[in-house]
């Protein structure tokens, strides 16, 4: 258990988020403690090559509008809860 680097809820599940994507050269890269669902979001809103190109420090997923809107909503909810996240319709239509 951990604090969330991104909606910085405490005692959450946190999973290794690589700040640039890891098939974008991100491998050796800095990475962030994200929870679960917020690591979720990202890679359900965006693609590895839009998160690469605009989307690679915590400050700027912050400044994200669809991103911002979802932290500000997930830091209301329990740490326990772990909500579905689905693919936006955007995301859908684009490829890896």
């Amino acid at each position: 258990m951990g604090t969330c680097e991104l909606c910085s809820r405490n005692d959450v599940e946190t999973t290794v988020h690589h700040l640039l994507p890891k098939e974008m050269g991100g491998t050796f890269e800095p990475t962030a403690n994200l929870c679960i669902p917020c690591h979720k979001q990202i890679h359900a809103l965006y693609t590895n090559a839009e998160i690469a190109s605009r989307l690679t420090s915590i400050a700027e997923l912050r400044e994200d509008a669809q991103l911002s809107r979802f932290i500000k909503w997930v830091r209301k909810q329990p740490a326990t809860k772990l909500m579905k996240i689905k693919k936006s319709n955007d995301r859908r239509r684009k490829r890896k």
